[in-house]
């Protein structure tokens, strides 16, 4: 699956996108070049996997999509972001809330003075609604995290690391978006707690049509729940395809899960790929 040479819906994704990233280029302090014509697209109502190694350009390709790269003297330079068909790369954060562009940042960043009903409640900012709506929007949330329902009276900042993971999504479906941006959302969890936040996003896929672009480092995990991956190395795409094509790729099995054909390889023998440069435009 070359991201060159294989065929790959893109063409076709591309009228029919519901966000779509084309060829953007990102700077830092005016010099760090740290995303190389990266471009991808995510259909209405699809997981769509970012995958790579930390320091692939993953959180950045995020953070151009909902414009939080100003605060880190970032910039997009070059390229096209568009939402539903309308470019957005000059809205302000709070404008895409209110569009459905909501994203939930690595490493969770509850407020950790409140209790967790109270960040759920910060969510529904941007949004009128009457008191026995924000209720009702409420125990959508605790519909679909439960757990956060028994500990809605306790301190963020006390609660474990996958209770914040839940409460940064549950703040963020507050907002009501169409589409979630999520960043990194098994770090630092336990397995079982990794495997219970991807069933709520699946479930969250399936039944209220929320989009997902989620970014992952956890490729394996990630390509069992995603529809469609894109992998980057050194701020470039450089394989794209079907999630289930993905995981069955021994490139994608050798170079991220450290499997092939023969079996598992050493750290050292995965490394050669570099060598190879078997997947680079």
């Amino acid at each position: 699956m070359n991201a060159q040479s294989a065929p790959t819906p893109q063409a076709d994704a591309a009228t029919a996108s519901y966000l779509a990233i084309n060829n953007i280029e990102v700077i830092y302090d005016h010099v760090i070049l740290v995303l190389k014509g990266v471009s991808l697209h995510v259909p209405e109502g699809k997981i769509v996997a970012l995958l790579g190694a930390n320091g692939a350009g993953k959180s950045t390709t995020l953070k151009s999509i909902s414009n939080l790269l100003a605060a880190e003297r970032g910039d997009v330079t070059k390229g096209t972001i568009e939402f539903r068909g309308q470019r957005i790369e000059k809205l302000t954060p709070n404008e895409l809330v209110r569009r459905g562009v909501c994203q939930v940042m690595e490493g969770r960043h509850c407020f950790g003075h409140l209790t967790v009903e109270e960040n759920l409640l910060t969510g529904a900012f941007t949004r009128k609604i009457s008191r026995a709506e924000l209720k009702a929007e409420l125990e959508r949330v605790y519909h679909y995290f439960p757990r956060l329902k028994t500990r809605r009276g306790s301190q963020s900042g006390y609660t474990s690391g996958g209770e914040q993971q839940m409460t940064a999504v549950g703040r963020a479906l507050m907002a009501r978006p169409s589409m979630i941006l999520l960043d990194e959302p098994s770090m630092g969890l336990a397995p079982q707690i990794v495997e219970e936040i991807f069933e709520i996003v699946r479930d969250l896929n399936g039944k209220e049509r929320v989009s997902f672009l989620l970014a992952e480092q956890n490729t394996m995990v990630a390509l069992r729940y995603a529809d469609y991956g894109y992998i980057l190395e050194n701020g470039r795409v450089v394989m794209d395809g079907v999630a289930k094509d993905l995981a069955q790729n021994e490139d994608v099995k050798e170079f991220y899960l450290g499997l092939s054909s023969a079996g598992r390889k050493s750290f050292r023998d995965v490394k050669h790929y570099r060598r190879r440069k078997r997947w680079l435009a």
